[in-house]
């Protein structure tokens, strides 16, 4: 039951987690804090674990080509620190949450789930999970969707090493991802090309992807064992609430 319902809401905690990352508020924030466009995202996101070199940064966030943040990560750090790059970040978040989201019960669920998961190996999660989370009970709805994707990401990023693909691989294999996908996460055409080319060489693709799902879906499926079969029915209500 739990993985079905980690299934069901799969789509939501990747979707919501993530919109507020190219979002209007985000730029508005970033512009105030005197950042370059897209900065904040990459320098927001990865300061809960202070100030990692742009190496450190493309391998936790998996999908984009290392140029983008050699270019994007540098001046951002110097520009503005850690602990001062994280409340922006979650200042743009807060925004957003109040501007695209209603009050509902996951302002009460999604603190006991990110509460109660094992951090061990997700990076960005538990570097996330340590932030404050804010008073205002619509943004923490925004606040506990992008640490639930957080660590959802972490798991499947985990499954996919398990079942021997990279983060772009499985950007090719995914029917949501492709091409166009990698476009806009700063792919070039030629370098996108060349990676599907590589990827669909590989016979067993798809498959080796359909596994990594299903190991991520079993790791979350565990996680929302912490609810009631109540509480899991009111989460996969919420979360379709959200359109």
């Amino acid at each position: 039951m739990t993985v079905e319902t980690a299934r069901e809401i799969r789509s939501a905690v990747q979707v919501w987690g993530g919109k507020f990352m190219t979002s209007p508020e985000l730029a508005e924030v970033e512009r105030e804090v005197g950042l370059a466009q897209r900065a904040l995202y990459f320098r927001g996101r990865s300061a809960v674990l202070g100030d990692p070199p742009p190496a450190v940064v493309a391998e936790l966030f998996g999908i984009f080509p290392r140029w983008i943040i050699d270019l994007v990560l540098p001046p951002a750090t110097a520009a503005i620190g850690a602990a001062a790059a994280v409340s922006a970040y979650t200042e743009a978040l807060a925004r957003w949450s109040k501007t695209h989201l209603r009050a509902s019960s996951l302002a009460e669920l999604l603190p006991r789930l990110v509460d109660a998961a094992d951090a061990s190996g997700l990076a960005l999660f538990a570097g996330w999970r340590q932030v404050a989370w804010p008073s205002d009970p619509v943004a923490r709805i925004g606040h506990g969707l992008m640490v639930l994707r957080e660590y959802r990401g972490g798991l499947h990023f985990a499954a996919l090493r398990a079942v021997g693909l990279t983060v772009p691989e499985a950007a090719v294999a995914d029917p949501e991802g492709g091409r166009e996908r990698l476009l806009r996460t700063a792919w070039s055409p030629d370098a996108a090309d060349e990676l599907i080319a590589h990827a669909r060489r590989r016979p067993d693709l798809d498959d080796r992807w359909l596994r990594a799902q299903a190991l991520t879906d079993e790791r979350m499926g565990e996680l929302l064992e912490v609810l009631t079969e109540a509480e899991r029915a009111q989460l996969v209500a919420a979360l379709a609430a959200l359109g």
